[in-house]
């Protein structure tokens, strides 16, 4: 049976979805099947234990799905799957025999076959009793009863026996899971991921292991499993390539034991210093390649044949905001000014592609291939609210896509150098595998350190912490990875707050490890200085008054647009020659917002930045590149930081305040009413702001030129 379901996965939006979803059926048990991508070979990705279901391949899925085609499927009693009660039904075989019937279902002949942990056991049965079905065999971190005996292992002794205190692998006991069972998730994740700064995959895995019961996995427990003497017999008769990756580090099957299944099978050894038990999720990019070199081998890299050729330089852009696209774009001109023969590729997804493509940019096809980062960030939204460190740490499994994206781009065609505006995947997943850098890297940003909100206690104060903490010990232990990093404006415009408790000052530590090119707003605001020229170009009227509002290019800011214009009657009446335009964005469909007579809605706005220096006041979001361009060409403006986007909060606000620009409004307290007064006090004042600079795009560009 087929069908186009998924799970989404903790709210999450997944990089990857099915091309196509469905059941198998077995002694009245369903089991849940996705297939991602097509092509050969195939790659079946086992169900582990079934206290997480088939999302922990989540890293491994959008990678392997460009170069093959590749199934998952929830093991029964998690996920989509049924949860049958009788521990027979948990047994080995039954996994096994439910992996076959998922290849039947999908017409798969033979596939490679991947187990993590407990799928190592339904590996090793697929491999031995269906060679016919199996091409090559992958144990990650493989549960089988070879090596020394584990803590978990010892503590099953005493799994049915009640106790008066449930401490350390003693939780690892059926009573306590009943009585608590969400400790015991907490404790045994914490004990998967060994690895610092783990945060993350132990929140993601516990609550994957909240969609079963503590019933559930009891009767797994009592399930039959394979014992030593088996897997011997089992191994000994494997005859497929096998790979064995497993971590030095992993505190739940000892490293020992996949070595000696890896002897046994006569296959090799991957050995990940530092890693837990669970490398795939931990570090994925390792894990990804040596799967895909185990899949197929690597081709070689491509460089242009010749004895002379011209610099070539990839730029990532980060789609969130098409203000960076257009200061990117001004420090591009300025490279090509001092390098007049450099080639300049973009690696970016839309909007940020549309502004790119109408300049006549070169967009790598590869662009086509990303996971869409804008669209994740508008799921996280709500009425104007969104929480950005929390909607960006759930975006792990997108980064991590766009990361391998990049990686296969820059293996199979080199570029002499890597420019990334908040390229947060590529600068993090680099930091990580500083062995992948193979150019020049410059890193550019207009922000420095996480910081919670108020209302997000310390549980929030800890995991911004936590996430500064690892990229400051990131830098530490490869300050050269960063070629250049630079911060887009000046060191007072840092915050001066500490990135959490026992680390330094923000503003200390990005002195010490950024140049500061200083703003760079894209244009010169001298060219637009005869605004009486400019408005009337534009069509604006001399006695009329012009109020742009503009959210910019996600379709965050709908709820926004929507208070203003519901203000627009009122402000009105106080401002009589008051004309209002409306710029719903690329994301945002003009006909869902309400009419109004005189009201101008538009859809895009082309040079939007000319028409804010024209107005004579703009209202927007507290994003930095709007406020930064009504700032530069002396514009009053009403900004409305979203709910808990510690950067409009805190980073931005901290440099208007700096500059003495803008209002700022609260979305919470401002109705239509407050809207309306703040317009007609506000509208064309004369204002005092500090000067922006203008040479900021060709500073960063200077510095960026002497990679080239």
């Amino acid at each position: 049976m087929t069908e186009t379901i998924d799970r989404v996965g903790s709210g999450q939006t997944r990089a990857r979805y099915p091309d196509a979803a469905g059941y198998v059926e077995r002694d009245g048990v369903r089991v849940h099947y996705g297939v991602f991508g097509s092509g050969e070979p195939t790659v079946l990705l086992l169900p582990t234990w079934s206290i997480v279901h088939s999302h922990i391949w989540k890293m491994q899925v959008p990678y392997l799905s460009r170069h093959c085609r590749v199934i998952t499927f929830d093991g029964r009693g998690n996920g989509l799957s049924d949860r049958p009660e009788e521990p027979e039904a948990y047994a080995e075989a039954e996994f096994a025999a439910d992996a076959l019937a998922v290849l039947d279902a999908t017409a798969t002949e033979r596939a490679f076959v991947v187990g993590f942990s407990m799928g190592a056991q339904r590996g090793l049965l697929l491999a031995a009793n269906h060679a016919e079905r199996v091409e090559g065999v992958v144990f990650i971190a493989p549960a089988v009863a070879l090596g020394p005996q584990s803590m978990r292992a010892k503590a099953l002794a005493d799994f049915s026996v009640e106790l008066d205190r449930y401490e350390g692998w003693s939780k690892y006991n059926r009573h306590h899971w009943l009585n608590d069972y969400a400790d015991f998730l907490q404790f045994f994740f914490a004990n998967v991921f060994t690895e610092p700064h783990s945060t993350k995959q132990i929140e993601d895995s516990v609550g994957w292991g909240l969609e079963t019961a503590p019933e559930t996995l009891i009767a797994t427990q009592l399930a039959p499993q394979l014992e030593g003497p088996e897997v011997h017999e089992l191994a000994a008769r494997v005859r497929c390539p096998v790979l064995v990756i497993h971590g030095t580090e992993d505190a739940i099957r000892s490293h020992d034991s996949g070595a000696a299944l890896a002897e046994l099978t006569r296959g090799t050894l991957a050995s990940l210093e530092g890693s837990g038990h669970a490398p795939h999720a931990r570090d994925p990019v390792h894990v990804n390649l040596l799967l895909r070199d185990f899949l197929a081998p690597p081709r070689p890299q491509r460089w242009p044949r010749g004895r002379v050729r011209g610099k070539r330089a990839l730029f990532i852009s980060s789609p969130i905001g098409l203000g960076h696209a257009r200061r990117d774009i001004a420090i591009a001109d300025e490279l090509r000014a001092l390098h007049p023969d450099v080639q300049i590729d973009w690696l970016a997804q839309h909007p940020v592609t549309a502004m790119l493509e109408a300049r006549g940019e070169n967009v790598h096809p590869a662009s086509l291939l990303l996971a869409n980062e804008s669209q994740h960030i508008e799921s996280e939204s709500a009425e104007h609210d969104l929480h950005c460190f929390h909607a960006w740490r759930r975006m792990d499994e997108i980064l991590l896509a766009n990361f391998m994206v990049f990686h296969d781009l820059v293996r199979d065609d080199p570029y002499d150098l890597w420019i990334g505006d908040e390229a947060w995947e590529l600068d993090y997943f680099l930091h990580e595998n500083p062995e992948q850098k193979s150019a020049a890297y410059a890193w550019l940003t207009d922000f420095v350190g996480w910081l919670p909100m108020p209302d997000g206690g310390e549980h929030e104060a800890h995991l911004t912490a936590d996430y500064n903490a690892e990229m400051i010990e990131h830098i530490a232990r490869y300050p050269r990875l960063r070629d250049r990093a630079i911060f887009i404006g000046d060191a007072d415009d840092v915050v001066a707050d500490s990135f959490g408790d026992g680390l330094p000052r923000i503003r200390d530590w990005t002195e010490q490890h950024y140049e500061f090119a200083g703003y760079v707003t894209g244009f010169d605001p001298r060219e637009l200085a005869d605004r009486e020229r400019l408005r009337a170009e534009l069509g604006f009227a001399e006695r009329e008054q012009v109020c742009v509002v503009t959210v910019g290019g996600s379709g965050v800011g709908a709820e926004l647009l929507r208070r203003v214009i519901d203000a627009f009657p009122e402000a009105k009446r106080r401002v009589p020659d008051l004309r209002m335009v409306v710029v719903a964005g690329p994301r945002i469909d003009p006909a869902s917002l309400p009419a109004h007579e005189g009201l101008d809605v538009r859809a895009y706005v082309h040079d939007l930045y000319r028409v804010l220096a024209a107005c004579d006041l703009a209202v927007v979001q507290g994003g930095l590149t709007t406020s930064m361009e009504l700032t530069a060409n002396g514009r009053p403006f009403l900004y409305f930081p979203l709910r808990h986007h510690f950067e409009q909060n805190f980073h931005v606000r901290h440099r208007l305040e700096r500059y003495g620009a803008g209002r700022a409004m609260d979305f919470a307290t401002d109705g239509p009413e407050e809207i309306a007064a703040a317009i007609a006090e506000e509208i064309g004042r004369t204002v005092d702001y500090r000067p922006v600079d203008t040479q900021g795009a060709a500073r960063a560009a200077a510095s960026i030129a002497e990679l080239l």
